[in-house]
């Protein structure tokens, strides 16, 4: 079952008098359940698509269905919940908000529903092996550690999809090795689906289907099923 499709979809940015053609007419689909990995080097307009596809941003033109639902039709207030109940995101930039310690950060998708997944925030952090860190602040912890607690906060509404830009670039091997094993229990055991772009090939092994992209257009797309 698709689970997201994209439709001949462009992104065009105004830098002073440029225009820049981020995406070209990008089309692509995503099956449930799913670990789908965008492979392109720097600027080939890979974390682009990827704010696109999660809703993060909007398409020049084309359209995006996720659960079969449009997105680009609706309202902010719409679109914020649709977000929050179904889409979890690990950045690249982590976006942590260093006045919150560990815990607090992964609660923060959780307030605006007023839910108490105290429990489960803890289990998170423990099962990302930071469960001695709870109460430190993003400035003391390490680039890797909030990488992983970034992970946590993507997990913590239970989401059907989540994208990430990145995921272990930040992390050594042990525990980039650890969240791959994350993500893939996820996915055998729960059935969630990944979006993930990347410049590593060596994540390719773990995908389910890889996309290539390269200058804001996709040249190859294959399934490894």
């Amino acid at each position: 079952m698709k689970i997201i499709k994209a439709e001949n979809v462009t992104k065009k940015y105004n830098m002073g008098l440029v225009e820049v053609n981020a995406l070209r007419g990008v089309s692509l689909d995503v099956e449930k359940g799913d670990i789908v990995m965008i492979l392109g080097p720097s600027g080939s307009g890979k974390s682009t698509l990827l704010h696109i596809l999660g809703a993060l941003d909007h398409p020049t033109s084309g359209e995006i269905y996720i659960k079969n639902q449009e997105i680009d039709i609706l309202d902010d207030y719409s679109l914020s919940a649709f977000r929050r109940y179904y889409l979890g995101f690990i950045f690249q930039s982590f976006n942590l908000i260093p006045t919150l310690n560990v815990l607090e950060n992964v609660l923060v998708p959780t307030i605006p529903e007023g839910s108490n997944k105290h429990d489960r925030a803890i289990s998170l952090i423990k099962e990302i092996g930071l469960g001695n860190r709870i109460e430190h602040k993003p400035a003391e912890l390490s680039g890797g550690e909030r990488q992983r607690v970034c992970i946590a906060r993507a997990l913590i509404n239970n989401p059907e999809i989540i994208y990430a830009d990145e995921p272990t670039g930040n992390l050594d091997s042990v525990n980039g090795a650890n969240i791959i094993n994350l993500i893939k229990r996820l996915r055998d055991e729960e059935k969630k689906t990944f979006v993930i772009v990347t410049h590593d090939p060596g994540l390719t092994k773990y995908a389910d289907k890889i996309y290539s992209i390269k200058d804001g257009l996709i040249y190859t797309g294959y399934s490894k099923k």
